[in-house]
């Protein structure tokens, strides 16, 4: 997206996150002038444990100072910080989700910082870094941690019953028909419409691109050819009983992954955090492997969250745009910060270098059994497909948490699903005075 077309949607944008975050814009707080002393700049984060990776700066950095507060992630930060910007209070750093980039671009909040960036973008994956620059020249923020997707599997079940890991989709299909075969009363996973980022990673890795941007105007395609073929896939799958239609993280789906009676789950690489809490009794007994893939010869993933770190139009204001971007780059690019990131937070950095070997050296705890789960990740993660984002995502997946909701109690309706998510993201686009194309 082209900082013109952020600007001229500023405006159009108040009521399609937060009504109560579009009041009359203040002045930037600061002074541009170099004041006595070090530079102290305010970052709000969700991370745990970020004021420690703060104060490795600090000590390093004594005229430049990061004050780390912690906030609330998801919809509730991004509606502070619009809320914040337009009285002129905004932080100069906010940890931002990937998804939520374009809505902060829109209401001016995030400065471009490309100029300032430096060689920052030799230190990711392309898909990764193409999430920050929003398909333009500009650069919103510098990436922090990544989720790329895997397929997680029970090494035990899948020896027990005679199964293969598959490495395309239609072997996938074909394992969890066999599955039910060799015993009713198991399932390969379940298609669960109660996170949609999943939904969005599995559409990322098809090639999906859900929101564009073409001069002033915005082009939504949820339902794409890409999307269409996902949601087809897991429609049918569900209708004819080959995979559960149960929802994600409620105690009935723990029990299933802990019991064995859900014997694979596609999900992220932080997925061993996951097991841990949820399916304590399999330590040692699940493993990585890559996603299964629509060509054989392929090797693509699709992302399920991960976030940034964005310098704020405030801090641009206030000349601390120079200061915010070095402390942001070393943060997400420095051995040592990105090693305290992984250590403190227990993030998987986005920053190529840092996914395997120094704080990542061994395998999760629950993972002993794979030694080499980070270098699998790493692999992995290296193909990540680029996301396409706008600045109305919260209104498509409250869509589609209903409607795919709906069509998976139902085991049916998949196709017009993803209909009502496209036309409630469009609908939405434009009743909050967005131009949108096709």
């Amino acid at each position: 997206m082209h900082r013109r077309l952020a600007l001229a949607s500023a405006a159009a944008l108040c009521g399609t996150l937060v009504l109560t975050a579009c009041g009359s814009s203040g002045g930037a707080s600061g002074d541009t002038a170099a004041a006595a002393g070090p530079v102290k700049l305010t970052f709000w984060s969700w991370t745990p444990n970020m004021d420690k990776v703060a104060a490795l700066w600090n000590a390093s950095h004594p005229d430049v100072q990061v004050s780390v507060q912690k906030q609330a992630s998801g919809d509730d930060l991004v509606t502070k910080t619009i809320t914040a910007a337009k009285a002129g209070n905004a932080p100069d750093l906010v940890q931002v989700e990937y998804q939520a980039l374009p809505t902060l671009v829109s209401n001016d909040v995030l400065a471009d910082i490309a100029k300032r960036s430096g060689t920052a973008k030799d230190r990711f994956a392309a898909g990764v870094w193409q999430q920050v620059t929003l398909g333009s020249d500009a650069v919103y923020a510098i990436p922090e941690d990544t989720a790329p997707l895997a397929f997680y599997y029970r090494t035990d079940l899948f020896a027990q019953y005679g199964l293969k890991v598959p490495t395309t989709w239609a072997e996938f299909a074909d394992t969890a028909r066999q599955l039910k075969q060799k015993d009713a009363s198991k399932t390969l996973t379940t298609f669960s419409a109660n996170d949609p980022g999943l939904f969005a990673g599995l559409a990322q890795q098809a090639g999906a691109a859900w929101w564009t941007a073409s001069g002033d105007a915005w082009k939504v395609a949820v339902d794409d050819t890409a999307t269409r073929k996902v949601a087809d896939f897991w429609g049918g799958l569900v209708a004819e009983g080959a995979v559960d239609n149960q929802p994600m993280y409620t105690p009935a789906w723990s029990k299933a992954l802990n019991d064995g009676s859900q014997l694979a789950w596609v999900s992220a690489v932080w997925a061993p955090g996951v097991f841990t809490s949820s399916a304590p009794d399999t330590k040692g007994k699940w493993a990585i492997a890559p996603l299964p893939q629509w060509t054989a010869s392929e090797a693509v993933t699709g992302s399920w969250g991960g976030s940034s770190t964005g310098v704020t139009t405030g801090a641009e204001k206030a000349g601390h745009a120079d200061a915010a971007t070095q402390f942001a780059t070393w943060l997400n690019t420095d051995p040592q910060a990105v090693a305290a990131l992984v250590k403190e937070a227990g993030i998987y950095p986005a920053a190529t270098a840092a996914q395997t070997g120094g704080a990542l050296a061994n395998a999760p705890e629950f993972f002993a059994n794979q030694p080499d789960f980070y270098t699998r990740a790493a692999e992995i993660a290296k193909n990540t497909a680029p996301a396409a984002w706008g600045p109305n995502v919260n209104v498509a997946y409250s869509t589609f948490k209903d409607a795919f909701g709906k069509a998976a109690q139902n085991k049916s309706g998949f196709p017009a699903a993803l209909t009502a998510v496209q036309q409630a993201t469009v609908a939405d686009l434009k009743k909050n005075g967005f131009t949108t194309q096709g």
